[in-house]
Formats: C-alpha cells, structure tokens, sequence
C-alpha cells in the first residue's frame, strides 16, 4: 500500500514534510521521498490536500460496552475509528479486570477494531463483590494480601498499569497509604499510576490537594503517574490551572514521572448520583442509597449537602440531563425542577429513585482558559473519555482540531499530532507504536483538513464526525473513503512486565 501526496506528519517535534509512506502487511517499511519508484504498490492512496500522521491514541475511554458486543460492527468501534484512533486504554477509572489472559484470548477471537491497552483496575477489587467490598473503611491486610495478587496476576498477564477512579465511591473510600501500598505492587512489574483524581474540585481535598496526592502516589510508589482528563472543574477552581502546572513541572524536575491527559470539551460528564449526591450517601450501593432517602433524617443531608454539589458544578442550569427518551431529555436540572415545581436538588433525588444515572448528565463546569493552560504544556497527551450520552464519543479528536488548531491557534498542527501520537507513546515506551518510521506498525490517520469536523452536540450526540478518510490499522485499512470497512484488525497490546518479577 502506498500512500503518496500526503503532508506528513511522523510523531514527532519535527515540522511537517511531503512524503511517501509505504506499508507491507501489518508494517510501514519506507517513508520518504519517491515511495512509487522504490515499491511496487498493489494499492495506492491519494494523500493530495491531506494529512498523514500515526494513529490516533486515546489516554481515556469506555470501549468496554462495544468490544464485547457480539455485533462485529459494534466491536470495530466506529465511533474511535471515525476520528482517527487506532490504540486506546480500557479499564479506566479503576474498571480493568485482572484476567487479562482471559481477556486477550477472547478479543483474539472475536476481533476488535482498534488495538487496546489494558489496564488493570482497583473498583473491580474495591467493589460489591471485590475483595475489598464497598464499605468505607480501610482494607484489613487479609484483603490487601489478596488485592496484590490481583493486581500481580493482571500486571503478569500484559496489564499496563493500575487503575483508580479515587472521586468516585467505593473507591474513594480507600486511604491515600492504601492506595500507595497497591501502586507500589504495580509499580513492581513496570506499570504505571492511571488515576481520576480524588477531588478535580472543591468535593473533599480539593483540586490542589488532590494533584498532590497523586504525585505522593508517585514519589513514594516510584511508578509513573498519569492524572487522566486533567481539569478544573467548577468556578471553585477556576483559575487554578496555572497551580497545578506548577506542582506538576516541580514534581517532574524532582523525578517524579508524571503525565496528564486532557479531553477538549467544557462539559464533563457522568452519572447524575455520583455529580450530586455525596460520597458517604452511596456507600453500599443502589439498595442501601434508596434506602436513605426513604429516612427523613438522612434525606435532609442528601438535600442539603446535594444543593451544595450543584452549586459546585455552577448551578442547576449548567446540569443538562442528555438520557434517550426521557421526560428530562435535553432539558437541565433548573427546568426540570421549574416543570415539576420543586428545588433542584429534589428534581435531582426524583430522576435518581427512577435511574441511578438518569441517563447521565453533562457539566458545564470547566473553564476554557484553563482548558488552553493545560493543552499547552509539554506533559499533555490527548483522551476522549468516550462511552456514551456525549458528543467526545464521536468528535474529541475533529474538535480539539477544528476549535483549537484552526480556530483559535491555541496550539499548532504539529503539537496536536505530537500529543496524540508520539508523546503517549513516549511515556508508556510502546515497542513500535505511535509514529511514522519503518519497522513500525502500520497505525495511520489520512484525514482531510479542511473537512475534519465535528458534527453533533450535546443533546445529538451519536453523530460521527467527517474528515477521516482513510485509516489503518495494522496495516489494515479499518476507514475507507470515510467510511468503516468492517475490519477488525486490532490488537490487544500488552505490558511486557519488569525481566524477573513474574517467574
């Protein structure tokens, strides 16, 4: 296959150049000038009037759903693969399973789209049916001894790293010390720290003493620290972004690895329970959390400490409610509780007795300027957080171009393929993967400039994006004159553990 014409971007800090790329089975093998006269294509690809660059890598999603559908059209991923992606972590936010053998045998049966990093993750063991249960307590050494040898056998089985979702109950009932004591058991194999945060806020420690904490994790677990879908969220922490960078750069320059990964969007998203309610209020799960709000004493400090939350978050008007089919469907919180003529934090308690979720909820509840500070530091690599109920599942790539290259040049062209591409690469050392060079894997993006858009919204959110025409996966072409073929070439890549640990 050769892709002739193209403006060539490699991974790297190195400007842009025109050239040929040249693939052979699941490889590149040349790039450079005259790719026609030294091989012999089978197929061609005209690049004229586009951009050719390594594939897409996503710090941050939820594929879970989709490669484990029987549907191949659902496990090639067409919403990833539509705006360029081609290798993306699961088992975020502490969701990976430490069977990764299991796992990886299943994807090599079935097929997947897109190549897949694994994590291995802390809810799955701090959970209703974990090892570590949902009680906010601290674990016994029993259950800890039992913990790292989850954490052993997925990290010995091709898991990346550990990973943690710290805001989010049960998990946040963990101590920092016990967090400290499962990294250091990551950290043994290799693998890295991948953390959602404790507190992006004003909820508990707050944003700063919620980045310190993380980089404790990694000074004293000595394991790389990547703080994913880096934020400051709420007018709390509106302009705290610089601080944070701050602590980052002197963590780095003390030899703490810490990277972060950022979404381009304004509006977070997540389960409208987890936005408002409070920690301590979810200990137990669904059953024990309607159970409280049947107590009239435990209700009032739902409500009062929920009506703070919301606060938090920017007020009720910035809550959109983006659930399919729903009486709130595309409606905020604010309207909703003017429709049924009450507070919104009793419109909130109304949708969760119906739906823990309600469906889910977006968050107008970031600050662009910090978004910009935090987009240009050296450190930032790029994620979508993609799952579902958002237009990042479909557009995070086309829009951090679109609005952030060409709109507002708050970052170059060459800065964003360096940051979705090459840099990650970098910081996990993927063994050839995330730039253009022979001997690599044939990951590569053709997109078209001028047409690499986003085309849904908020509430229309499962509209793909346009401007993608061809892309490869392993030396497979998965998007063909902009639309997917159906293949499934993906792969999972695994961690190769520390030489000796696993023995």
């Amino acid at each position: 296959m050769l892709i002739t014409g193209g403006k060539v971007y490699t991974g790297d800090d190195a400007p842009a150049i025109s050239a040929d790329v040249v693939i052979a089975g699941d490889r590149i093998v040349y790039v450079g000038q005259g790719g026609a006269q030294k091989y012999q294509a089978k197929s061609t690809v005209d690049a004229h009037g586009h951009i050719v660059a390594p594939g897409f890598i996503d710090g941050h999603s939820h594929p879970e759903k989709w490669l484990n559908d029987p549907d191949p059209k659902m496990r090639a991923l067409r919403p990833w693969i539509t705006q360029g992606t081609t290798l993306l972590f699961m088992g975020v936010e502490g969701a990976g399973t430490p069977n990764q053998k299991d796992q990886a045998e299943k994807f090599s049966r079935t097929g997947i789209g897109p190549n897949v990093l694994p994590l291995v993750g802390y809810g799955v063991l701090r959970s209703p049916t974990g090892i570590l249960h949902s009680e906010s307590r601290a674990a016994t050494p029993d259950e800890m001894t039992q913990a790292k040898a989850q954490i052993r056998k997925g990290m010995c089985e091709g898991g990346w790293g550990l990973s943690v979702s710290l805001f989010n109950a049960p998990q946040s009932f963990a101590t920092t010390e016990e967090v400290i004591d499962l990294a250091k058991e990551a950290a043994k194999y290799g693998g890295i720290y991948h953390t959602h945060q404790r507190d992006e806020a004003s909820y508990n420690i707050g944003l700063m003493g919620s980045t310190l904490e993380s980089i404790r994790v990694g000074r004293e677990a000595h394991i790389p620290v990547q703080i994913t879908h880096i934020k400051g969220l709420g007018p709390d922490v509106w302009g705290m972004a610089p601080k944070v960078v701050d602590a980052i750069n002197k963590a780095r320059a003390e030899g703490v690895d810490v990277w972060a990964d950022q979404y381009p969007w304004a509006g977070a998203s997540a389960g409208i329970e987890g936005m408002v309610f409070p920690i301590w209020a979810e200990e137990g799960g669904r059953a024990a959390v309607l159970k409280r709000l049947d107590d009239p004493a435990q209700l009032d400090r739902i409500r009062n400490e929920g009506a703070e939350n919301i606060r938090r978050r920017g007020g009720p008007e910035s809550l959109l409610m983006v659930a399919a089919n729903e009486e709130w469907t595309g409606k905020t919180i604010g309207q909703m509780a003017k429709t049924w003529g009450t507070t919104p934090v009793d419109a909130v308690i109304r949708i969760v007795r119906t739906d823990a979720t309600g469906g889910g909820v977006v968050s107008f509840a970031i600050s662009e300027d910090d978004i910009k500070v935090f987009m240009t530091q050296p450190w930032i690599t790029d994620s979508s957080d993609a799952g579902a109920n958002h237009p990042r599942l479909y557009s995070s790539y086309p829009r951090k171009y679109e609005k952030y290259v060409v709109n507002e040049h708050v970052i170059s062209e060459q800065e964003f393929i360096r940051s979705a591409t090459g840099r990650e690469a970098d910081y996990l050392h993927l063994d050839h993967r995330g730039y253009l060079r022979p001997g690599y894997f044939a990951d590569v993006v053709v997109f078209d400039p001028s047409r690499f858009k986003q085309r849904n919204d908020f509430v229309h959110y499962d509209i793909p994006s346009v401007g993608m025409d061809w892309l490869f996966i392993n030396g497979t072409l998965a998007v063909k004159d902009s639309e997917p073929t159906g293949a499934l070439p993906g792969r999972t890549v695994a961690h190769v553990p520390t030489p000796g640990t696993c023995q």
